[in-house]
């Protein structure tokens, strides 16, 4: 029931239909740019990270299996996957199924935070959709495209919908046990590091000359990809208190203050171990120290931020090489992930956890349980983030093995070896980079050294020879 606002409000925060009493405009400002930022992240971070990171002949299909993943996921989203996610209980770890599509749902006030649904349906797909594009960081180079289109709405619909009701959801079983993921360390990096290495090892190991040499084709366009995740992160850990509030500051600091001292040693491993600065070594610090942080951003203190940072600079870099992962998805996430995890458990600071939860006392890391004499609060924290990383894990393995097999009965899981020998031109017939004429294909294209195959003695009218660097 509309009520008339009080005398002493300004004109601009005065109540209306467009404005309801219940919604804070700064709340639903932020929330709106965070959302922004996080699928900046994804188009085009993402996509022209990958773009660069892969080799010349992989460049079209990399950044075109992200696009397509970040349309495809809010189509879904919109019509099932949110209310799956955060909608009414239907079991401890799956909402009802409903669209998130209609006036008067989108206008309501969110389950959480004094803004509308449409603000979260919105916040909340960016973060579901480059769940999805992290576990193509795996596969990129030898899975099917066709594969690809049917793998992400089902991995969104039966994988990914689970872990967010069950660990962000109100009513979802592990929320409500008082595990701590801030942010996604577990929703999004754990899970999609354990989905990418499930699916690969399905997909099978790319070429054995892409693994022993997979140079980048652009470093800088890499790096400017790279740079977009780091800042989109702002919005990423800066969102999730659904508030512009001081949580929601820390949580941005102790995000960068990880990520640089994660970037830092791992640059000084690399140089103290093999000699040389690696440009793609502080890539993947950078990164291993945005997800170790994730799942603690807000509730500890930057002190523990900069230990994480010492700890995901260092123990992923331990893990590098286990698998055939193309863009090292599984240390740098899974991996990460993990470990931002348990030393969530160990360094949650009870305080900053009730600005975040507003319960104090049921959220307690177990060093700060060891300070303050709650033994069993601490000991119960650390034991909710292990059985957490546990569920994620099993639901993963589960439900990416059993879509990657049920795909395979409509299309190959994986690209035939001629077609990986090419790349590109045979999965989408186009190339991303235009190196002779005026952007015209060379009729020989197919068979050329630009594609990594060798080619016979004749050559087309024009053709250049060219290697791979």
């Amino acid at each position: 029931m509309y009520s008339p606002p009080p005398p002493f409000l300004p004109p601009n925060l005065i109540p209306d239909e467009a404005n309801p009493s219940w919604m804070n405009k700064g709340d639903n400002a932020w929330q709106l740019t965070a959302a922004t930022l996080v699928g900046l992240q994804s188009v085009p971070g993402l996509i022209i990270l990958y773009g660069g990171a892969v080799k010349k002949k992989w460049a079209v299909n990399s950044a075109f299996m992200a696009l397509y993943a970040f349309a495809c996921v809010l189509i879904c989203w919109v019509c099932w996957g949110y209310r799956l996610s955060f909608g009414d209980e239907l079991i401890p770890i799956w909402g009802r199924i409903n669209v998130a599509l209609s006036q008067h749902y989108l206008l309501e006030k969110a389950f959480l935070g004094n803004f509308p649904n449409a603000t979260m349906v919105f916040f909340q797909f960016v973060f579901a959709a480059i769940t999805l594009i992290l576990i193509a960081g795996a596969v990129l180079g030898r899975m099917n495209f066709y594969a690809w289109m049917l793998f992400v709405p089902l991995w969104l619909t039966f994988s990914y919908t689970i872990g967010a009701y069950t660990i962000w959801s109100t009513n979802g079983w592990l929320s409500v046990a008082g595990m701590i993921d801030y942010s996604g360390g577990y929703v999004i990096h754990l899970s999609s590091g354990v989905a990418g290495f499930t699916a690969a090892y399905w997909v099978g190991p790319r070429l054995t000359k892409d693994r022993e040499r997979f140079p980048p084709n652009n470093i800088l366009l890499m790096l400017a990809g790279a740079g977009l995740l780091w800042m989109g992160w702002t919005g990423f850990n800066g969102g999730d208190p659904y508030a512009a509030s001081i949580d929601a500051s820390l949580a941005v600091l102790n995000t960068h203050v990880c990520a640089a001292t994660s970037l830092l040693t791992w640059l000084i491993l690399d140089i103290l171990f093999f000699g040389k600065a690696s440009v793609i070594g502080a890539v993947q610090g950078m990164i291993t120290g945005l997800v170790c942080i994730t799942p603690a951003a807000g509730v500890v203190h930057g002190w523990a931020a900069i230990i994480m940072g010492i700890c995901s600079g260092s123990i992923p870099w331990f893990t590098m090489m286990v698998v055939d992962d193309t863009m090292a998805v599984f240390h740098t996430h899974a991996v990460a992930g993990s470990l931002g995890g348990i030393l969530t458990g160990l360094f949650a600071n009870p305080k900053l956890c009730n600005l975040f939860y507003g319960k104090y006392g049921k959220y307690v890391g177990l060093f700060y349980g060891f300070h303050m004499g709650d033994f069993h609060n601490g000991f119960r924290q650390i034991g909710l983030q292990l059985i957490g990383i546990l569920f994620v894990i099993v639901v993963n393995i589960v439900t990416t093995s059993l879509i990657c097999l049920l795909v395979q009965l409509v299309v190959p899981l994986r690209m035939t070896e001629e077609d990986m020998e090419i790349g590109d031109e045979a999965a989408h017939g186009e190339e991303a980079y235009a190196i002779w004429g005026q952007g015209d294909r060379n009729e020989n294209s197919r068979f050329s050294a630009y594609n990594d195959v060798e080619i016979g003695t004749s050559k087309a009218k024009g053709h250049v020879e060219m290697s791979e660097t």
